[in-house]
C-alpha cells in the first residue's frame, strides 16, 4: 500500500498489525474487541473528515463487524478479497490448519461450541448444514441476522448493528477467480453457494432480500461498487497497483 503515501502524504494512516499468522485463528469476536480498542477513537472522531477502511482477507470480515458494532464516521470501506458471506471450500488455508478434515465433514468440528473458538469456524458457511450453522455460528450468523440465538444488538428493536453498518457511504467489494484461498471467491462480493453448490449472488441471498443488515438499501442507493480481477492470487491484493488505482485511489 505504499502508493497511498505518495498520493496523500499528509493523510494520517493507521496500520493495524494484530492477530497475524497462527494467532489469526483466535475467535472473531475476541479479535473485533481488541482491534476495536485501537481503531474506535479514529472511527468515532467527529472532528475528522471521515475514515476510510482498507481491509484484506479475514480482516475484511473483521472490519464488517467493526462497522456493525461501532457508531462510526467511516465513509468508505474497501474489502480486498474478504470472506464477507463466509467460507466453504478445501482451500490451502483449510488444509494447512486442519489437515484431517475436508469441507464435507469439517462442520462436525466447526458447528460445536469448541469449533466456535476458531475464527474460521465463526464464519464457516456450509450450504448443506444450514440448520447447524444457524444454531452454532456465534459470529457470521449474528451479523447476518440468521442466528437462532437472539442478539438484541443485531435482532432487537433498535437493530443497532444494521443502523451502524448503514452509515457507510461507499462499500467497495474486490475479488477474483484466481484468489485461491477465499472460497467461493464470490464471497468477497457477498455471494455464496446454495445447496447445489451453485453460486448465488448477493441479490439472491436471504439476508439481502429481507435487508437484514442494510445491504439491499445500500445497493439501491448506489453505494455498493463491485470489482473483479483475474490473475491475482490471494496474497497480492493489497500490493497490486491496478487494484490500488481502481479500487482505492478514487475514494481517497
Amino acid at each position: 500500500m505504499m502508493p497511498l503515501f505518495s498520493y496523500h502524504p499528509n493523510t494520517p494512516v493507521t496500520i493495524v498489525d494484530m492477530f497475524d499468522y497462527l494467532v489469526s485463528l483466535t475467535n472473531m469476536w475476541t479479535q473485533v474487541e481488541n482491534i476495536s480498542a485501537v481503531v474506535k477513537p479514529i472511527m468515532t472522531n467527529t472532528t475528522s473528515e471521515g475514515t476510510i477502511l482498507v481491509c484484506f482477507s479475514q480482516g475484511g470480515l473483521i472490519c464488517r463487524a467493526l462497522l456493525s458494532v461501532i457508531p462510526h464516521n467511516v465513509e468508505t470501506f474497501v474489502s480486498l478479497s474478504g470472506p464477507l458471506s463466509g467460507q466453504f471450500g478445501d482451500s490451502v488455508f483449510l488444509k494447512y490448519f486442519f489437515p484431517k478434515y475436508l469441507k464435507e465433514n469439517i462442520y462436525k468440528l466447526f458447528y460445536t461450541d469448541y469449533g466456535q473458538t476458531y475464527s474460521i469456524g465463526n464464519y464457516w458457511n456450509d450450504p448443506h448444514q444450514q440448520t447447524l450453522y444457524k444454531k452454532f455460528s456465534t459470529f457470521l450468523a449474528v451479523l447476518n441476522n440468521q442466528s437462532d440465538v437472539v442478539n438484541p444488538r443485531s435482532q432487537g428493536l433498535s437493530r443497532e448493528y444494521r443502523h451502524n453498518f448503514m452509515r457507510l457511504k461507499n462499500l467497495i467489494l474486490v475479488g477474483g477467480p484466481d484468489d485461491g484461498v477465499i472460497t467461493p471467491w464470490q464471497a468477497g462480493h457477498f455471494g455464496m453457494y446454495n445447496e447445489s453448490e451453485a453460486i448465488l449472488p448477493m441479490e439472491e441471498q436471504e439476508w439481502y432480500k429481507n435487508d437484514a443488515f442494510g445491504l439491499k438499501t445500500l445497493n439501491s442507493q448506489g453505494r455498493i461498487h463491485r470489482f473483479t480481477f483475474s490473475g491475482i492470487p490471494h496474497r497480492s491484493w493489497h500490493s497490486n497497483l491496478t487494484v490500488f488505482e481502481t479500487c482505492i485511489k478514487p475514494w481517497l
